[in-house]
C-alpha cells in the first residue's frame, strides 16, 4: 500500500488500462495481465487528469503518484498532512474481492435485502448507512441527505423502524443516490471530475449548519463527533427535539437546549 512516497512521484508506464470499476468507495483501474490499481481517496485525496507534458498545478508535497498514458497523465494528490488516501496494486480477481468490505449495493437490492442489511446489527441509522460492511458506497454526506429525505432521526435505532419508516428509508436511499448520480454526471459532462467535495450547494442539510432547511425553513442542526459531523433538521426529522452533541451538551449541561423552540 502506498500512502506517501519519497520521492513523491511514482510513475507507471506501458500498461494498457482495460476499464474502471468501483469496490465500495474504492476506484479500481483494471490493467493488462489481470492487475488492478485500487485507489481510496478518503477525504482529501483527488485524481487530476492533465494533457501530456502538463503539470498537476499544485505543490509537490500534495502529489502522491502519477500514471502516464499515451494521451495524458493521471495525478493522485492529497491535500492533507495525515495522508490517509491509499493506493494498492493487486493481482487477480480474488485479491480484488478481498478488498471489498461486503456491503450490499443500495441501488441493486430489494427492500427485503435492504432490511436484512440494515438490521443485521442494532445501530443508529446514521452509523448503519455509513458502515461499508452493511452498505456499499454511502458516505457521511449522502447519509445526511438520505435521512433528511426519509424524515428520520439519524440516532433512531435500525431495529426500531416501523414498516412505513423502512419503506421511506428504502425509497429515500434510492431516490437520493440516483438524483446525485444524475446531477453530478450532468455537471461534469465530458470533463474530468476534479472538483470532488462532500459539500454541494444543492444539498438539503449536509454542510448547511444554521442555514434554513430547504423544506421547512428551520435552522439545520449538527452533531460533531471525531472528525465527522451529522447534519439534520430537527423539525423534519426529530419532532423538534435537538440531538445532544457530546462535547457541547456536556459543557452546557442544564443550559443545553432540548428543542428547536428553545433556540
Amino acid at each position: 500500500m502506498l500512502r506517501s512516497v519519497d520521492p513523491p512521484i511514482q510513475s507507471i508506464h506501458g500498461d494498457t488500462i482495460r476499464g474502471v470499476r468501483r469496490v465500495g468507495k474504492r476506484i479500481v483501474l483494471a490493467f493488462d495481465a489481470d492487475r488492478f490499481l485500487v485507489v481510496h481517496l478518503m477525504i482529501a485525496g483527488r485524481l487530476r487528469w492533465r494533457a501530456p507534458g502538463k503539470k498537476p498545478g499544485m505543490g509537490a508535497k500534495m502529489l502522491l503518484a502519477s500514471f502516464d498514458f499515451a494521451h495524458g497523465t493521471l495525478f493522485f494528490t492529497e491535500a492533507s498532512s495525515t495522508k490517509r488516501a491509499s493506493l494498492q496494486l493487486v493481482q487477480g480477481e480474488a485479491a480484488l474481492r478481498a478488498l471489498d468490505p461486503g456491503g450490499v449495493e443500495p441501488l441493486a437490492v430489494s427492500v427485503d435485502q435492504f432490511h436484512d442489511a440494515l438490521t443485521r446489527e442494532s445501530h443508529t441509522l446514521k452509523r448503519a448507512l455509513t458502515d461499508p460492511h452493511l452498505f456499499s458506497g454511502i458516505g457521511n454526506a449522502y447519509s445526511d441527505e438520505i435521512l433528511h429525505a426519509a424524515r428520520l432521526s439519524p440516532m433512531k435505532l435500525t431495529r426500531s423502524l416501523s414498516d412505513a419508516e423502512l419503506m421511506r428509508l428504502y425509497a429515500a436511499t434510492r431516490a437520493t443516490l440516483e438524483r446525485w448520480i444524475d446531477l453530478l454526471r450532468e455537471e461534469t459532462g465530458d470533463g474530468f471530475p476534479e472538483k470532488v467535495t462532500a459539500f454541494h450547494g444543492e444539498m438539503a442539510v449536509h454542510g448547511r449548519f444554521r442555514q434554513p432547511c430547504r423544506v421547512c425553513g428551520s435552522p439545520v442542526q449538527r452533531i460533531v463527533y471525531a472528525e465527522n459531523e451529522c447534519n439534520y433538521c430537527a423539525t423534519c426529522q426529530t419532532g423538534g427535539r435537538l440531538l445532544a452533541d457530546r462535547s457541547l451538551s456536556r459543557l452546557l449541561k442544564d443550559d443545553w437546549p432540548r428543542s428547536i423552540d428553545d433556540l
